[in-house]
């Protein structure tokens, strides 16, 4: 920590707490080595055989603006998905009772929004109230907040609010075109400022170069508060993307971040997110070892398949883990 200035008109500077060349130095070290740590730092905040469980539901499918070229979602692509409403209340509500009789503790609720519309909001913020009164953590990703609306949604009790970087800042143009880099992070900022729980992470496997995805954990690392929350998602090609014939990240380089988060952020849950699908339960069980310790349950994540809860609880057993 340096000050600038003479007494009277000192400031504080405050150095980052990760330079990207000390993430990158830890990243490439030795892969026992880095799990080895990664698990050290795990076990000092965590109880390293249980899981958190959340269950993400898609409240209002299709149709959006933005041209995220991951999302089958984007208005922009010819996924063939059919826009929708947002779901009644009661329909939400009932979900989430599914949910938790399945073993989720929180419950995460997604709109294919660029940002949510004042006529939207009265029936958000009821579902928020509703959902907790269920005895459930309350997540939602509705696009880009101003204050107003996290001001609206911290009031209503929503315990997170999630929104993901993506990818580096170098490498987000490439990925999205209708946002900025920044435009992300006002939101964290005005997320944080109202009293909520930040939720937010990135996706691999977009033709980054593995620098983009240590400089994306760089800036997690280095906000004001780290997420509470950091979702690490395997890209899921989507036919109709311009992603659909990404080339697919390698198993080592996905958990060698996996456990770069860990260490960076030692008190984050760290969720594998999308793209479970696709991994083995090695993968998987290598993960967890370096540290992750939350799952999206279900058969369906938004509009991908994502493991049933027979495969996770085979997959449960066969590791020792228990839900959290």
């Amino acid at each position: 920590m340096l000050e600038l200035g003479n007494e009277r008109n000192a400031v504080t500077v405050v150095a980052p707490a990760w330079t990207a060349e000390a993430a990158w130095s830890l990243y490439r070290r030795p892969f026992n080595d880095l799990l080895f740590e990664a698990q050290s730092i795990h076990r000092q905040h965590f109880d390293p055989n249980r899981v958190q469980l959340s269950k993400l539901l898609n409240v209002k499918t299709g149709g959006c603006p933005e041209d995220c070229g991951y999302c089958s979602q984007s208005a922009h692509h010819a996924t063939g998905l059919a826009a929708s409403k947002l779901m009644e209340v009661e329909k939400i509500v009932a979900e989430a009772r599914k949910a938790k009789a399945a073993g989720a503790t929180r419950y995460c609720m997604g709109a294919a929004w660029r940002n949510p519309k004042p006529r939207d909001m009265d029936a958000i913020v009821e579902v928020v109230g509703a959902v907790k009164a269920l005895g459930l953590e309350t997540c939602m990703t509705l696009g880009m907040l101003d204050r107003e609306q996290s001001d609206r949604l911290s009031a209503a009790g929503l315990d997170y609010y999630n929104h993901n970087i993506d990818t580096s800042e170098r490498y987000y143009p490439k990925v999205t075109s209708t946002r900025t880099f920044s435009d992300r992070l006002d939101t964290l900022e005005n997320v944080r400022q109202s009293g909520m729980k930040v939720c937010c992470g990135g996706i691999l496997g977009m033709g980054e170069e593995e620098a983009d995805r240590v400089d994306m954990l760089v800036t997690l690392a280095n906000l004001a508060e780290p997420p509470e929350s950091v979702p690490i998602n395997m890209l899921i090609p989507i036919a109709g993307t311009p992603l659909a014939n990404a080339a697919p990240i390698g198993p080592i380089e996905f958990v060698r971040i996996v456990a770069l988060a860990r260490i960076m952020m030692p008190t984050s849950y760290v969720r594998l997110s999308a793209g479970r699908s696709a991994m083995t339960d090695e993968m998987q069980a290598l993960c967890f070892f370096a540290g992750a310790n939350s799952i999206f349950v279900g058969d369906t994540l938004l509009t991908a398949a994502n493991p049933g809860n027979d495969a996770d609880t085979k997959l449960f057993d066969r590791l020792g883990l228990q839900p959290a």
